[in-house]
């Protein structure tokens, strides 16, 4: 397969897989730690206007679902992708600006927002990057 067509299939699988597994923890998670009494988590008003009421612990399973969703687009278009750590960094930026986008359209708490920029992006597309490379230094 031609490398640029193998790569572009890379980036879209890679998308696709971690989409949907950070869609899928998202979407247990307020069955294994429920939300405030009376918090509508359904749509985006309700949940800007009861952020609030949110203690750290309502915030793990979103953290959870930026990193490990991260984590598995950025692997799977790696070990696809010629350009393994290249293209698992492009999914870990793709991941980045949509963090950044929900901040924009659904803010919360800074410590919250810094934790999750500044470690459930870059640092795990990277790291997944490296695991699908194997442990040569090269590139």
């Amino acid at each position: 397969m031609h490398p640029i067509l193998r790569n572009i299939i890379a980036v879209i699988a890679g998308i696709v897989f971690g989409g949907l597994v950070n869609s899928a923890i998202i979407m247990v998670s307020g069955n294994i730690i429920p939300p405030p009494n009376g918090v509508d988590v359904t749509t985006q008003e309700g949940l800007k206007a009861s952020m609030h009421l949110f203690e750290p612990k309502h915030f793990i399973f979103p953290f959870l679902a930026h990193a490990v969703g991260t984590f598995i687009g950025a692997y799977v278009a790696a070990r696809i992708a010629t350009k393994k750590i290249l293209l698992g960094m492009l999914i870990g930026f793709f991941f980045l600006f949509g963090g950044i986008w929900m901040i924009v359209i659904l803010p919360s708490p800074i410590w919250f927002t810094l934790v999750d920029l500044a470690g459930a992006y870059l640092p795990v597309a990277y790291f997944a990057g490296r695991i699908a490379k194997g442990s040569k230094l090269e590139e």
